[in-house]
């Protein structure tokens, strides 16, 4: 009898909280990151820091990244128990609906796309002591 749901896979063991990592795929291929923790589907929460190299908190799946052996000291950095997968998605209820025309036509998005307060205090929150930490570990 099969299982009706999945369990998220176990992190490598060369994955611990503040390892290097190498992403291998996607639009920030090729650039470091510091491995945070493992959300509940199985996917890796990482960060730049976006003030250091430019890469935003993101979720990755641990097939697309390559573990160094560089350590950085993360024992005083705080995740919000509030950042999981939820935190990622979308929201799509203040998305303008598109009529039959404007999906024809291909009409343009308009506006510029803003990120919300409590997102960007999250973000300065996770990254602030970064930089001072990456610049002890000479990595």
């Amino acid at each position: 009898m099969r299982n009706r749901f999945s369990l998220p896979a176990r992190v490598r063991p060369t994955i611990v909280p503040g390892s290097v990592l190498v992403l291998l795929a996607g639009r920030y291929r090729g650039k470091r990151v510091i491995y945070l923790k493992q959300l509940p589907s199985g996917l890796l929460l990482v960060t730049g820091p976006l003030t250091v190299n430019g890469v935003p908190l993101r979720r990755v799946n641990q097939a697309y990244v390559l573990s160094t052996s560089t350590v950085v000291d993360v024992a005083g950095l705080k995740v919000p128990s509030n950042v999981t997968d939820a935190w990622f998605k979308k929201d799509h209820a203040d998305a303008p609906s598109k009529s039959a025309e404007d999906l024809v036509r291909g009409a343009k998005k308009s506006g510029k796309k803003t990120i919300a307060p409590e997102r960007r205090q999250h973000r300065r929150r996770l990254t602030s002591n970064c930089p001072r930490r990456l610049r002890r570990c000479h990595c």
